[in-house]
């Protein structure tokens, strides 16, 4: 009886215990809620480290993995929008020469539509970060008065939330901007910022380490060029001076031939007459083009000294080089549309170094029978539209895509790549735009466009 009493006072104290257990676990007091919740902060904390630390370790890894500007560029805007998760997002750099910032990679929406274009380093948000110099963040763009809508227009892509921060070293002028836009499941807010700052402060030295590694790599280049120029021109003195005389000889000896057969004579004269003439032009001009190499490998430091020209002039010279190599291929040299168009103000020297680089580069991609053509023709606001079209073998889609950029690929043995971006520079200095297209099988075509007059052309449009 004892027993059985007791055993069931235990069980009552007992089952009283595990309801009040309940209770407290399913109402707890401010005693339980002050200890879950510093514990719940520092679990909140260590995620916000966390984050960073991995931002901070991804792009250590870019910084000393990868030396190519672009290709850094990229992976750290991707590792910006995978720390925060993010949906899209920009780098612009600045460029001092047109007080812009470029946008230099793009990630969401169509970025392909705004790769490559630049806003006023003065407007918006971006412009307004990188004067400053100091981050924004923008919970809602649609109510903030800096906000610059033309850039959402161009990638057709919405912006609700962003944050933007400048691209620079501690004590350093910044770069350019970080933009980051539009955070998955939620609003970009302070939390987002330390680990976004860290990126974009490590992001900013690895850049201006690879600005001065291909600053180096480019000096030394253009000190090679200098030194290979100084040897052609020694080595090409005494081919000037030996065609001079050798026409002399050619004149004296076609003189004193028998009139039997006048009007082979008369050919082969024309003939030799012809290649001697072709020789003096070309070495005139080797001269010429070392010295756009000097200059494009610098960065095209040297100003382009623009005049009247005639484009059909240009392109017709071009042709008067090539011709005998293109008469051996059988390859037909061609011209459309040229005789038509108006004169332009253009440095001639440098578009004969681009219009021949195009040409020559096509020749060993045309089978025999081929042709290449330049086409040309008025375009609409003071323009004209020059095209280069080979019946080539055409271009590969990876190699379109590195062309006029320092990613080139070239399929020449031996090959730098050099020759587009020479004819880059060109077009750049004219202030017009290049293009290409091609198609396996069928061949490749070169769009330039050029305005009449570059020099009334607006720095910033």
């Amino acid at each position: 009886m004892i027993a059985g009493a007791g055993g069931r006072m235990f069980m009552a104290r007992h089952s009283s215990a595990m309801a009040n257990a309940r209770r407290k676990r399913k109402r707890p007091d401010a005693r339980q809620e002050r200890r879950v919740t510093p514990r719940r902060g520092d679990d909140y904390t260590l995620l916000q480290h966390d984050r960073q630390l991995q931002g901070t370790e991804r792009i250590c890894q870019t910084f000393f993995q990868t030396r190519n500007i672009n290709e850094l560029i990229e992976k750290v805007l991707q590792t910006a929008l995978d720390v925060v998760g993010a949906e899209a997002g920009s780098v612009l750099l600045a460029d001092d020469e047109t007080e812009r910032l470029v946008f230099r990679h793009v990630i969401g929406a169509k970025a392909e539509q705004v790769h490559g274009k630049s806003i006023p380093w003065n407007k918006g948000i971006a412009g307004d970060v990188y004067k400053s110099g100091k981050a924004a963040i923008i919970s809602d763009v649609k109510q903030d008065p800096r906000h610059y809508p033309d850039v959402d227009f161009m990638a057709d892509y919405k912006t609700k939330d962003m944050i933007t921060l400048p691209l620079k070293q501690w004590d350093g002028d910044p770069l350019g901007v970080l933009n980051v836009l539009n955070k998955r499941g939620g609003v970009l807010n302070e939390d987002d910022l330390a680990p976004l700052t860290i990126i974009a402060t490590f992001a900013a030295l690895a850049i201006q380490q690879a600005r001065h590694f291909e600053e180096a790599k480019l000096a030394e280049m253009a000190r090679l060029v200098a030194d290979i120029g100084h040897d052609l021109r020694n080595l090409h003195y005494p081919v000037v001076a030996g065609t001079e005389l050798l026409q002399s000889e050619l004149e004296e000896v076609f003189g004193r031939l028998p009139h039997v057969d006048a009007a082979r004579n008369a050919a082969s004269q024309e003939l030799c007459d012809e290649v001697i003439e072709t020789i003096q032009t070309t070495s005139r001009r080797i001269q010429d083009r070392i010295k756009q190499i000097g200059d494009c490998v610098k960065g095209l430091t040297c100003e382009p000294t623009f005049a009247p020209c005639s484009p059909a002039d240009v392109v017709e010279a071009v042709f008067k080089t090539l011709h005998l190599v293109a008469k051996e291929r059988r390859i037909s040299l061609r011209a459309d549309g040229l005789a038509g168009l108006p004169r332009i103000m253009a440095d001639e020297q440098r578009l004969f170094n681009a219009f021949y680089n195009l040409v020559s580069n096509a020749l060993p991609e045309v089978p025999r029978g081929g042709n290449i053509t330049v086409r040309g023709r008025p375009e609409p606001g003071d323009w004209i539209l020059l095209s280069v079209a080979d019946t080539g073998r055409g271009m590969p889609p990876e190699v379109q895509k590195s062309l006029f950029t320092t990613r080139t690929i070239t399929r020449k043995p031996g090959g730098i790549g050099l020759g587009t971006k020479i004819v880059k520079d060109v077009v750049d200095a004219h202030k017009g735009t290049i293009s290409v297209e091609g198609q396996k099988g069928i061949g490749t075509t070169f769009f330039i466009r050029l305005p009449l007059d570059p020099t009334r052309l607006d720095k910033r449009s």
